[in-house]
């Protein structure tokens, strides 16, 4: 097996970063640094660690749907101490992960799990599935911006795709619109950008569904483990 694959098999990382790690000298194989991303191991005689701790593919595997509050960030470890999704989670005994990422000031739904394999899938652009967010954003969008907005718009370096976009409400006090938006990508802050894109700057923003993954029972700050039903669904995609 390849190494960044039994690194996430044993819920250490996703690939990806179980790539990194290997590139930063964290990970050992019987006792000496791994120099090759390309390493093949023998799962049932080599001994692998990585930062010096022993991992093995004992762990079963866990999967849970998070209601993230805005103010946590969703990666583990923070320079600036910030509040982390893996606080949220203290009766949970196996290390997990976020499958992909919410930023600081975003809610909803989060994935986190140990499977490394399910996370690879979720999180490649190939089995990309549609999000499904809730936007409230300054002003009031004009036919011309919708257009541009579900056609695909120039960010930075690249164009996004087709997106779904639909205006549930107009506060004319306020001059605050409620937009339901989905997408397939899921690059940095994306959401946030195309919004700004278009003149219309995000104020508040959550993620509503991932697929037919939705937040139902699932209130602020609270998680659950995915049903059967529903794990099936995301490894059948």
């Amino acid at each position: 097996m390849r190494i960044n694959k039994y690194i996430a098999s044993c819920g250490v990382a996703s690939r990806r970063k179980a790539e990194e790690l290997i590139l930063n000298k964290k990970v050992k194989v019987n006792g000496k640094v791994v120099e090759e991303l390309s390493l093949q191991i023998d799962e049932n005689k080599d001994m692998v660690e990585v930062n010096g701790v022993k991992i093995s593919q004992d762990e079963k595997s866990v999967y849970i749907l998070l209601n993230k509050p805005e103010g946590y960030i969703t990666t583990v470890k923070d320079q600036f101490n910030r509040l982390s999704v893996v606080d949220l989670l203290s009766k949970v005994e196996e290390r997990v992960f976020p499958v992909g990422r919410l930023d600081y000031e975003t809610s909803g739904l989060l994935l986190l799990t140990n499977d490394g394999d399910l996370t690879y899938k979720l999180t490649h652009p190939k089995h990309e599935i549609e999000k499904t967010y809730i936007a409230k954003v300054r002003g009031k969008l004009t036919e011309r911006e919708i257009k541009d907005f579900r056609s695909g718009l120039h960010i930075e370096d690249y164009t996004t795709a087709p997106a779904k976009l639909k205006i549930l409400d107009y506060d004319n006090e306020k001059k605050i619109s409620t937009l339901e938006i989905k997408i397939h990508e899921g690059k940095n802050r994306q959401v946030r950008k195309m919004c700004k894109a278009i003149n219309h700057p995000v104020m508040r923003l959550k993620r509503e569904a991932l697929g037919e993954l939705t937040l139902k029972d699932c209130k602020i700050g609270e998680y659950r483990h995915l049903t059967e039903k529903e794990l099936n669904y995301l490894k059948n995609i």
